[in-house]
């Protein structure tokens, strides 16, 4: 059964570049869109992501708390934080929830890093 990845980002630009680089990666893969916290868990609700690439600035629920609703509903699921909030206390949080971080820009190098991740608990 293919993979689903959820892209959870509020900018359309990042959304876009992180799905073409997966598909390019993982053509078998699923790929869907989130542009909120809250868009997130509702869609996730009715896909059950496997991986989430999960931004942490958005508007409503932000990103760590989007994580978190989502992980209490599949603590199975793998989550990428991949953000330009790049904070002592953002990675501390992301370590403390067990969720990888990778820092923004959204780059190949940095997406192939998510990738690399997902594929090492699949």
């Amino acid at each position: 059964m293919a993979k689903r990845l959820l892209i959870v980002d509020d900018s359309r630009v990042s959304r876009m570049i992180i799905k073409g680089k997966v598909a390019s990666l993982q053509p078998d893969w699923e790929v869907l869109e989130a542009a909120s916290g809250d868009d997130a868990v509702a869609r996730a609700l009715d896909i059950r992501p496997d991986f989430v690439t999960m931004d942490v600035n958005m508007p409503g629920m932000n990103g760590f708390e989007a994580a978190e609703r989502l992980l209490a509903l599949w603590p199975q699921a793998r989550i990428v934080v991949l953000t330009a909030n790049i904070q002592e206390n953002s990675r501390d949080k992301a370590q403390t929830m067990g969720v990888k971080f990778i820092p923004k820009p959204v780059t190949e190098a940095a997406i192939q890093q998510a990738v690399d991740h997902f594929l090492a608990a699949a």
